[in-house]
């Protein structure tokens, strides 16, 4: 395997109030140097996969000025600095659906483009709901869809369901549920 190659220098090269991009200056083992950048992130960020029930989903349906469209998808936020990726799930759980979890699972932390960007976000089973809402910085009400667990397929043929992380969060609650069935 190849040794990582060692930073030379580092750079902050902008900034605005959600972005942060540096520039890296890198050295790598065969003497090859190249300038990389990236967007740095904070703490990471949590998608939350609800069940309402064995069968039920909940989905969020909200604008996304990067695609300026409303998306489906799955309730997601930043976990904020010392909170824990399953209390940032539960809060963001409250804030965007109106619901708590008393059991929540970590599926798997996913990357987006590693080559860019440094964020990393945990993709959160949640189940055992009950009612609890808490304020979040919506700007709007966000509706919340239920779709049927066995209608998977008509999900992923949905235009405005396109978020990478969502899909990927999808497939793997539906293979963590085949496997506790299967014990």
């Amino acid at each position: 395997m190849a040794q990582k190659p060692r930073i030379l220098e580092r750079r902050l090269v902008a900034e605005t109030r959600i972005f942060r991009v540096e520039q890296l200056d890198l050295a790598f083992s065969n003497g090859s140097r190249r300038c990389f950048e990236r967007l740095l992130s904070g703490p990471g960020s949590v998608l939350v996969v609800p069940l309402r029930d064995a069968n039920t989903l909940l989905l969020t349906r909200e604008y996304a000025a990067g695609t300026d469209r409303y998306e489906l998808g799955f309730p997601k936020g930043i976990v904020e600095e010392g909170e824990d990726v399953l209390e940032a799930a539960n809060r963001e759980l409250q804030e965007e659906v109106g619901y708590a979890a008393r059991e929540l699972h970590l599926l798997q932390g996913v990357t987006l483009a590693p080559g860019y960007i440094q964020h990393r976000t945990s993709l959160v089973l949640a189940r055992d709901l009950y009612e609890r809402s808490a304020e979040g910085d919506e700007p709007e009400p966000i509706e919340v869809v239920s779709w049927n667990l066995h209608d998977l397929d008509a999900l992923l043929t949905r235009e405005d369901f396109s978020e990478a992380r969502s899909i990927a969060a999808l497939y793997l609650t539906r293979r963590r549920l085949e496997q506790e069935r299967n014990q």
